[in-house]
């Protein structure tokens, strides 16, 4: 199959309405998106992207309006954060109506849904009227796709269109939060940060993703111990001396590295996240950074731990993951 990259809207929705898969640019990653209503065209997302069943998918949706058709319960803490952060890098874990597939959910009764922010993802979703489950356009636990070419690169041959709609402006994947019962729980940090949320909600719980993952039963994407990874392994680090003392080395790190203690050491290509220490560019630049070093025939993938706060925890979340033997 040889897969077209192209901006015609009209095409990419036409193949949806047809139980076809399309990749899709939205402002987190590229999604790989199939009819969320349709087993059939939902379980070839599962088999392009070699994703087990019990990895649930997130649902995006057009407006607030199609809430009433997937979910039996929208909370009054649901309601502030989609009115803050929708349409947004910010996914809802809400109750489910039976008309959504359990394979979309993995069995579970709560289903993950989001109102993008992309332009283009808006349009496909408005062009359709149909809900859309759509993980990152990869191959499972791999590095999500922030271009159109990333994903030509991994799933090329297995999908007929990539709706290309530029580099990602977020660069990383949404905010989960479960709004089940009385307590919100933050079950994977993303482009909306911790302060952001606590901000419009006050105090949330944290999830003890371990939990989840060990049992198989995640109850949200990039629950799982492993996920993110470069083909190049990868390790992270805090202080000099914590480094490999031998081999080709790839750096990825916030400042460069003459601004840090790490001026001395020894590597062979350098990925910059941001050299003004913008954790907003630096979550844009992630991706396709690390996309980099994994290509530049390396030995390890040296990363500097972000600090603990804003994106650069969603970063280290993400580098964890990758990292995770």
């Amino acid at each position: 199959m040889k897969c077209e990259i192209s901006q015609n809207i009209q095409a990419a929705a036409n193949l949806i309405q047809l139980g076809e898969l399309v990749a899709f640019a939205t402002e987190t990653v590229y999604g790989l998106g199939a009819n969320a209503l349709n087993p059939e065209a939902v379980a070839q997302i599962f088999a392009v992207k070699q994703r087990p069943h019990f990895d649930p998918l997130i649902v995006h949706i057009a407006s607030m309006g199609q809430l009433d058709e997937l979910t039996t319960e929208f909370s009054s803490t649901a309601e502030k954060l989609a009115s803050k952060f929708w349409p947004g890098p910010l996914t809802l874990v809400l109750p489910k109506k039976k008309v959504v597939p359990d394979l979309v959910t993995s069995g579970l009764d709560s289903v993950a849904i989001r109102i993008p922010a992309h332009p283009m993802a808006r349009k496909l979703l408005e062009i359709t009227q149909l809900p859309i489950a759509a993980p990152s356009a990869n191959k499972f636990g791999r590095l999500s796709p922030t271009r159109a070419v990333d994903v030509a690169e991994q799933l090329g041959d297995e999908i007929k269109l990539i709706l290309d709609g530029g580099p990602c402006t977020v660069g990383v994947e949404s905010t989960v939060i479960q709004c089940l019962g009385d307590q919100p729980v933050l079950l994977r940090p993303g482009g909306i940060s911790l302060e952001e949320i606590q901000a419009c909600i006050g105090e949330i719980r944290l999830a003890e993703i371990e939990d989840y993952a060990e049992a198989n039963s995640p109850v949200s994407p990039g629950m799982l111990p492993k996920h993110y990874a470069p083909s190049t392994r990868l390790m992270i680090v805090d202080h000099p001396e914590q480094l490999p003392a031998a081999g080709s080395l790839g750096v990825l790190s916030l400042y460069p590295l003459e601004d840090t203690e790490f001026r001395d050491c020894q590597f062979t290509v350098q990925q910059i996240l941001s050299p003004t220490g913008d954790l907003k560019m630096a979550a844009a630049n992630f991706f396709a950074a690390l996309r980099k070093l994994d290509a530049a025939g390396i030995d390890q993938i040296v990363a500097l731990r972000l600090p603990e706060t804003g994106l650069g925890r969603t970063i280290n979340n993400r580098l964890e993951r990758a990292a995770a033997s």
